[in-house]
């Protein structure tokens, strides 16, 4: 079975606080689904359209398992916290 993703982007970051909210209720949520970060922070170097936005990659046993951690109560009071807090892309991608 293939691995899930999330590719997380933060396109803008309204208030560091409910950003700082989110990121204590979500980080033990996906911890307890297994999940992995592999990516947390700003690109090193962007090209063609690429923009200097905060990224963050997570890896997930399977997508099912990314799709139901979204799902989560967990995560959604991590959502809640966040409210609008920052502008974000979020994907859920299978890997290869």
């Amino acid at each position: 079975m293939a691995k899930g993703y999330w590719i997380n982007v933060f396109r803008a970051i309204k208030d560091p606080a409910k950003v700082e909210a989110y990121r204590n209720l979500a980080g033990p949520a996906m911890q307890a689904a297994g999940a992995k970060f592999l990516v947390r922070g700003m690109p090193a170097k962007t090209y063609e359209l690429g923009q200097m936005e905060r990224v963050v990659v997570i890896e997930f046993d399977s997508v099912e398992k990314a799709i139901a951690t979204h799902d989560s109560p967990g995560y959604q009071a991590a959502l809640k916290a966040l409210g609008d807090g920052a502008d974000r892309d979020l994907r859920i991608v299978e890997g290869v």
